[in-house]
């Protein structure tokens, strides 16, 4: 058996490069097999290019934010916390900054910066990278003992499977790792988008695409009206629905399978009910020789106002000066609760990162192995656990790569007898 194949990995995404040069500090002589040309693909997009690596939490904290299987993750997250992450980082030359909600960033502000730290880490503690595609893992009694590749066969002590889940498909993200993992009996939660666009059901959207809303309020309802999401700042109305920071965050609360979820946008939050009908009194009162379609420019963004004075039920052309106060009251329902209902979640090519994958009942959560066969270790999205926005999906990618990389080497010198 080569000496370079004690550890080998697949994917040199953020998992499988964490895990690699934790089993490589370990002493394990270590291999990346990455499909792509080079390592870390999707990093480089990651946090529109800037990487949001990780969330300057406590590990509960990060697990607040994991609404997918957040107790499988307590040893991982305990094992190797935010801090520990952002201490790696500045260690190997990668100075880090803390901005609003805690995210951080790396302060040159590129995801360049990330794959550069990881690149010397990995050269430094020899860790080999070979360009090819993984297609099934070879097992003997239940004993992992080699990967086949699309060039030639792998033969290693243990393997970590780290290919990410199906978000992003063009950065190599196609949802190999499932088919691997599916092969030697696990069972997998069918992979959906979280951290998605969302499908408008119906087309007023369309009428408003590329309006940016920057300071609004969004909550998203159920079937059964309850609010179940609720946050403050910016969203996009697409052709197709609505997308942004808010909604992708409003997506990863939507139950698997369920329908009737709405969006509601209070276009004017700062202004209380009271408030706001002032203004649209004295906005009135500028205007009210105007037809009451033309008399919302100041309080409106231009794309937005048919749409409005549509549900409205307001004839466009009316004076401004005969529109009734029971007229007014509905405008002003509109503004605070106009509500967009939802369709379904936009399709998983489309996501920041999956929910769904290996299901975690068949993987020990200290060491990230598999149940279903020695020598197999699971890391990342290929996982079934997935987190909100914040840098929290990176910490998991982090926290498990590491607790694979750990076991893996464990478990290869007691394969070798503890000869590397």
């Amino acid at each position: 058996m080569s000496a370079w194949n004690n550890v080998l990995i697949v994917g040199g995404g953020a998992a499988g490069m964490y895990a690699a040069i934790a089993a490589a500090g370990r002493g394990a002589h270590v291999t990346i097999l990455e499909k792509n040309d080079r390592l870390g693909k999707k990093l480089y997009i990651t946090g529109k290019g800037r990487c949001n690596v990780t969330n300057n939490c406590s590990a509960e904290e990060v697990r607040k934010n994991v609404p997918t299987n957040a107790r499988f993750l307590f040893s991982a997250l305990s094992a190797c916390q935010p801090q520990d992450v952002m201490t790696f980082f500045e260690q190997n030359g990668c100075a880090l900054k803390t901005e609003r909600g805690n995210r951080v960033f790396p302060v040159s502000d590129r995801s360049a910066s990330i794959i550069d730290c990881f690149k010397k880490r990995l050269h430094e503690l020899r860790v080999r990278v070979v360009q090819d595609t993984a297609k099934e893992l070879l097992l003997r009694g239940g004993v992992f003992y080699a990967v086949r590749g699309e060039k030639t066969e792998y033969p290693a002590d243990c393997v970590i499977v780290a290919t990410g889940g199906c978000s992003y498909p063009l950065t190599g993200s196609t949802g190999d790792g499932y088919a691997l993992a599916r092969a030697i009996g696990h069972t997998l939660i069918e992979p959906e988008g979280s951290l998605v666009p969302l499908v408008e059901r119906g087309h007023d959207c369309a009428q408003m695409q590329g309006l940016s809303l920057r300071n609004v309020s969004l909550k998203l309802k159920n079937a059964k009206g309850k609010t179940v999401f609720e946050d403050f700042g910016e969203l996009l109305f697409t052709h197709f629905g609505l997308s942004g920071p808010l909604v992708l965050s409003a997506s990863a609360h939507m139950a698997r399978g369920e329908e009737g979820y709405a969006a509601e946008i209070d276009l004017k939050p700062a202004l209380d009910e009271q408030t706001l009908d002032a203004r649209i009194v004295r906005d009135f009162e500028k205007n009210q020789n105007r037809d009451f379609a033309n008399s919302l420019s100041e309080l409106l963004p231009r794309s937005i106002i048919p749409v409005v004075v549509r549900r409205s039920g307001v004839d466009p052309a009316q004076k401004v000066n005969a529109v009734t106060r029971q007229q007014r009251r509905q405008l002003l329902e509109i503004i605070k609760h106009f509500t967009v209902p939802i369709a379904c979640k936009a399709p998983v090519e489309e996501a920041i990162v999956t929910t769904g994958g290996v299901k975690v009942s068949e993987v020990d959560p200290k060491t990230m192995q598999s149940k279903k066969a020695a020598g197999v270790f699971f890391a990342g999205e290929i996982l079934d656990v997935d987190a909100y926005t914040g840098g929290f999906n990176l910490q998991i990618a982090w926290a498990t790569g590491f607790a694979a990389g750990c076991a893996a080497a464990e478990y290869e010198k007691t394969a070798t007898g503890g000869n590397v």
